[in-house]
């Protein structure tokens, strides 16, 4: 007696591949990230005021870390806000 249920194999879903990301900061030679440079530090909040992930970005992490305490300082500073529009 033949099977009820024959499985059928699925073919293997193409992987993404998206466009190599680098860093903004190492590029120009920036050393420490300004809490003052808002037009910088804009790029890195979301339009609901959440910090972008590193993995967004494409910042190395020893300029996220600097990029996160920079967004915080400005906030704190009412320079940025903590929620978005």
């Amino acid at each position: 007696m033949p099977p009820k249920f024959i499985k059928k194999k699925r073919k293997p879903r193409q992987k993404r591949t998206e466009a190599p990301k680098f860093c903004r900061f190492e590029k120009d030679g920036v050393f420490e990230v300004d809490y003052r440079d808002i037009g910088i530090l804009g790029r890195y909040v979301s339009a609901q005021g959440k910090i972008n992930a590193r993995k967004r970005n494409g910042s190395s992490a020893f300029y996220q870390r600097q990029v996160t305490t920079a967004i915080k300082r400005a906030r704190f500073l009412a320079l940025l806000p903590y929620v978005g529009e």
